[in-house]
């Protein structure tokens, strides 16, 4: 979508730039992640010819995208300085500059990045490897991902598919009505389960119940989801990279909902700072055009600009923690094998 974009935005047809960034390009699975350019064994093995290929460019760059907008209203007024994938461009909005600095973004599904600096590390533990960013031509930076297929649609599962509550806001309300979830939970496997099982045979399930149990543990139940799988995918980031969080920054429509942020910190152990501008995608791909442009002298001067807007401390026992950690480890277990999968496809 970038890359026609850009063609489409420097002229088209009419001359138009087929470019691309290297966050983007990472993400079609066939360039080297050392080179920065398309791996001709992968390319060849999936029969791709090269030619049709946009040229990669760093994330920002003052001459990659042509000088300025050709067509439209912004015509001859605009630079095109910078291309960035949406997670890549949240990781520099919230300015995760540092190697162990790590954002998660919370949409319908959670997407959480690890910065591991100029080191490429390869994941054993069901991430993804991929270029965070790169400004010119400084080193590429690296960063462990890991996607979760559903958190904030669980809860419009619950508003949507059962009608326990009538907007995504009153989740927070109806599970505040209780202390905690009563023991049960809630794996919301409904396409399979993401990082960093990796599991198409697996479905949701809610396990625990008894008559005890009211919508209000539900709701509990499907905002501890978001924050468990999180930290499914934060376990996996510490294996690989040796590197455990000391904080959390977070993004993302589900970050307005107070008790959800807290949970997260509880269910962590570590810090959860909550920025004051929420859209970091858009925030992150000014900061990277302000950058190619000299706006900004460089990233630390970025970070003066981060503002946090609300941080929420663990307040759990670590027993607590750990308790309810390997209850839904339990859970997910119950999860796996219930859909017939070919094992060459799994």
């Amino acid at each position: 979508m970038d890359s026609w974009l850009l063609w489409n935005l420097t002229g088209g047809v009419h001359g138009g730039l087929h470019v691309t960034d290297v966050t983007n390009a990472s993400r079609t699975m066939l360039m080297d992640l050392h080179t920065l350019d398309w791996d001709d064994e992968l390319l060849s093995f999936f029969g791709i010819p090269r030619a049709m290929l946009p040229a990669i460019r760093p994330s920002a760059d003052p001459t990659g995208y042509g000088s300025t907008i050709a067509s439209g209203p912004l015509r001859g007024e605009v630079a095109l300085t910078a291309d960035l994938g949406d997670q890549h461009a949240a990781t520099v909005g919230q300015v995760c500059f540092a190697p162990g600095q790590a954002k998660n973004t919370y949409g319908t599904g959670n997407f959480l990045l690890l910065n591991t600096g100029t080191q490429a590390v390869p994941s054993r533990h069901g991430l993804l490897t991929t270029v965070g960013y790169r400004f010119g031509d400084d080193d590429p930076v690296y960063a462990l991902e890991g996607s979760i297929a559903v958190t904030g649609s669980a809860v419009q599962w619950l508003r949507d598919q059962l009608g326990i509550i009538s907007s995504a806001s009153e989740s927070e309300t109806l599970a505040a009505t209780v202390p905690d979830s009563g023991g049960i939970y809630f794996v919301p496997a409904f396409s399979g389960l993401f990082a960093p099982y990796w599991r198409s045979d697996a479905r949701g399930a809610i396990v625990g119940l008894s008559r005890f149990h009211t919508s209000a543990h539900l709701a509990r139940a499907a905002l501890e989801a978001i924050c468990y799988q999180s930290r499914d995918v934060a376990e996996a980031m510490r294996l690989d990279s040796g590197v455990a969080l000391d904080v959390l920054r977070v993004d993302g429509g589900v970050t307005a909902n107070d008790l959800c942020m807290q949970m997260q910190a509880d269910i962590l152990g570590v810090p959860v700072s909550r920025p004051v501008v929420a859209e970091t995608t858009a925030l992150g791909a000014a900061y990277a055009a302000g950058l190619a442009v000299g706006f900004w002298k460089d990233a630390g001067e970025l970070a003066t600009h981060w503002r946090e807007d609300r941080r929420f401390e663990p307040q759990w026992s670590p027993d607590r923690r750990e308790s309810g950690y390997a209850g839904w480890r339990k859970a997910v277990e119950r999860t796996l094998n219930w859909v017939d999968v070919d094992p060459g496809r799994r």
